[in-house]
């Protein structure tokens, strides 16, 4: 299994990015995924999941409104868009893989991770 984060980068507050995690080594249309970060000094947060087809996808309370999950099974890709960032928002992303097609919250798997650093 290999998950490889892209896209994070230095950001104003009210700007964008989109994060691309490419996943290989397994069949990705079986798993649901999720992205998880971490805060600087601070613990894991899930920021966000979406299943195995990208019927159900699931947002953390802070995220709502502003960050977008899809992906593309035929390209083994998952995406975040994160609209409207904030410097609260700074951390390294993560993608991780759930151990189920449904959005269960156990990771088997995770990528190294993305930094997206929010600052004017």
């Amino acid at each position: 299994v290999q998950l490889v984060e892209s896209g994070g980068g230095l950001v104003q507050p009210g700007g964008s990015l989109r994060l691309s995690c490419a996943a290989s080594g397994f069949t990705f249309d079986d798993y649901a995924m999720s992205w998880v970060r971490q805060a600087p000094g601070k613990g894991l947060e899930w920021v966000s999941a979406i299943s195995w087809n990208g019927g159900s996808t699931y947002y953390a309370e802070s995220m709502k409104g502003r960050f977008t999950i899809s992906r593309d099974n035929a390209k083994n890709t998952l995406y975040l868009q994160m609209n409207s960032l904030k410097s609260e928002d700074t951390a390294v992303y993560y993608c991780a893989k759930d151990l189920l097609a449904v959005v269960a919250g156990l990771f088997g798997s995770w990528g190294q991770g993305t930094q997206v650093t929010v600052s004017s």
